[in-house]
């Protein structure tokens, strides 16, 4: 021991004030280098992002004034409602009719695109001007517009200005854009706010005083530059405004001859390089200080810290770190003690997330079953009601009855799992009320094993399914058969229960049939295929993805669904 001690070399504190300051220096110099390029990253990276979003924006409102370019243009010369507006006088029975129709068309393309876009119809030998949907603008824009909108067909010019080139205007101290599409003696008019069709990048994060603005071809604002505080930004000048960092995006529109201008200022960056620099700061002033009081405290403090760090690594079988108390130190044992105070609230943090990853997954089961809650109710009213006017008081007494026995079981039921026997006879249950609706347009067999009646499943899976065939098997021109087979199998070793409904309809689409069996996400923006994607997420939740789901197109045409069940899983019973 004595022989180690007299080799190892020894320093004056000197050197280690020098090492240290060194160190400190070049990584000062390190940390500057590092914060310049990977501000200079950050931002450049963010304005790619940005450059694509806005790209993504500008192509969507392409595709939006192309296509309504061309729904204009075709309703103008095919609409059989507009050529009876033409025809007969505006007063007339006719002409209110065709106009009706006419507002039905634009609103539903409304629905499709918007309802910041505005649509108008003009009939210039009649001197007639009428709006073909809802408007969102006010009624004193609307009455200086309409005065516009009648000069500008008039003026010679018109065709090329407007015709099928979307156009700003000035109307009251604000910016609309126009496209007027004429066939013969009658126009239709489209038009929206500027405001409104630069919207969606507002909201987009651009700093605390960046804008997103609509210029025309001069580079002149068509809106009021906005930041994301909702404050007007003006282009002051200023000492601060200087000083801060700024990039601009200018992105043009198709067929048009005004563009966005995105104006980014992150001023964020450089309050972090000063940041940087106050830290480093610090950190060179501590390690001068340390350097200096090293000498004193290298035998009663560092000794006793680096056995703590050393403490603190040892973890015992049981998770805990282990005692210590060869330490003088009393603050030391004290970080010890909260040391294995943090360790058991750790472990009680992650029981805790176990838990409430529990409790989310039985909320999203219940939000799934509420999604399936009746959802034809008013088609049963309709029915009910029909057989009224006709007098059919049979079938109405048939169809309360069983609307009545389909709604008891959706309400009454609350439980992950209910017997297979009530699940078919509320299957047969839909089936008869759907008889009623749809008479001779299909017929269903229900083949079931005995030993199979008292297994349990999911409320509501059959009918998910059945409810597709439903709506996509029948057609009016021939009859469709519904088959739905039950048995009771042993596939490898294990209980199954094997369900299969098939139809004799078209069968599923190629693109449809091909993600399911992929496992991939069916398309839902329209409220398409919601009861199929809820039940295969309900299986893989109550089954621990122990379930499985096949879907084909039989040779002889129609689909089929086989559904193979295991036995209940025990927490769930």
């Amino acid at each position: 021991m004595t022989k180690k001690t007299a080799e190892h070399k020894t320093y004056p504190i000197r050197h280690y004030i020098k090492v240290m300051m060194l160190v400190s220096f070049t990584v000062l110099i390190l940390d500057l280098a590092i914060s310049i390029a990977s501000i200079s990253i950050v931002k450049q990276q963010s304005t790619r992002n940005l450059q694509d979003t806005a790209a993504l924006y500008i192509n969507r409102i392409n595709h939006d004034f192309a296509y309504i370019n061309h729904y204009m243009g075709w309703t103008l010369g095919n609409d059989e409602s507009l050529l009876a507006m033409n025809t007969y006088g505006v007063n007339s029975i006719e002409f209110l009719k065709a106009n009706g129709n006419l507002n039905k068309r634009f609103t539903e393309l409304q629905k499709n695109y918007g309802h910041e876009y505005n649509f108008f119809y003009y009939l210039k030998n009649e001197n007639f001007f009428l709006n073909c949907a809802p408007i969102s603008v006010t009624y004193t824009d609307y009455r200086v517009l309409k005065t516009k909108i009648i000069s500008y067909i008039d003026d010679k010019e018109m065709y090329e200005k407007f015709y099928s080139k979307w156009t700003p205007i000035l109307v009251n101290n604000h910016y609309y854009v126009i496209n007027i599409v004429p066939y013969y003696n009658r126009y239709l008019i489209g038009l929206i706010s500027a405001d409104n069709l630069i919207r969606p990048l507002r909201q987009i994060n651009l700093g605390a005083n960046g804008y997103v603005s609509l210029v025309d071809e001069n580079e002149q604002p068509l809106t009021s530059p906005i930041s994301n505080s909702g404050k007007l930004i003006t282009e002051d000048g200023g000492f601060s405004n200087l000083l801060q960092s700024r990039t601009t995006i200018n992105s043009a529109f198709s067929d048009t001859n005004f563009s966005t201008k995105m104006v980014i200022k992150y001023g964020i960056f450089e309050k972090i390089m000063i940041a940087q620099l106050l830290i480093m700061l610090l950190f060179f002033i501590v390690t001068s200080t340390l350097c200096i009081v090293l000498l004193f405290f290298k035998k009663r403090v560092l000794g006793p810290i680096q056995s703590f760090s050393e403490n603190l690594a040892f973890i015992n079988e049981a998770g805990q770190p282990a005692d210590f108390k060869s330490s003088e130190i009393i603050e030391l044992e004290q970080a010890n003690t909260q040391f294995k105070g943090l360790v058991e609230q750790i472990k009680t943090f992650k029981i805790t997330m176990y838990e409430q990853e529990l409790e989310k997954q039985r909320i999203q089961l219940d939000y799934m079953k509420l999604q399936i809650k009746p959802h034809f109710f008013l088609n049963c009213l309709t029915s009910i009601y029909s057989m009224a006017q006709i007098e059919m008081y049979k079938e109405i007494e048939n169809m309360t009855l069983s609307t009545s026995k389909y709604f008891r079981y959706i309400f009454q039921n609350g439980e992950n799992f209910v017997r297979l026997e009530d699940e078919i006879e509320h299957v047969r249950t839909y089936l008869e009320i759907q008889k009623q609706r749809y008479q001779d347009a299909f017929i269903y067999y229900i083949e079931q094993e005995d030993q199979a009646s008292h297994v349990e499943i999911p409320p509501l899976v059959l009918q998910t399914f059945i409810e597709n065939s439903i709506k996509y098997a029948i057609s009016r021109e021939h009859e469709v058969e519904i088959r739905l087979t039950v048995q009771r199998l042993r596939i490898e070793e294990e209980d199954m229960l094997v369900i299969q409904l098939t139809d004799t309809g078209p069968g599923f689409p190629p693109q449809v049939l091909e993600k399911l069996n992929l496992g991939e996400p069916l398309d839902q923006s329209e409220g398409m295929h919601i009861g199929i994607m809820n039940t295969l997420k309900r299986l893989e939740y109550l089954y621990l993805k122990r379930a499985t789901i096949t879907f084909s197109n039989l040779e002889s045409g129609g689909a089929s669904v086989i559904l193979s069940l295991p036995e209940l899983p025990k927490k769930s019973k």
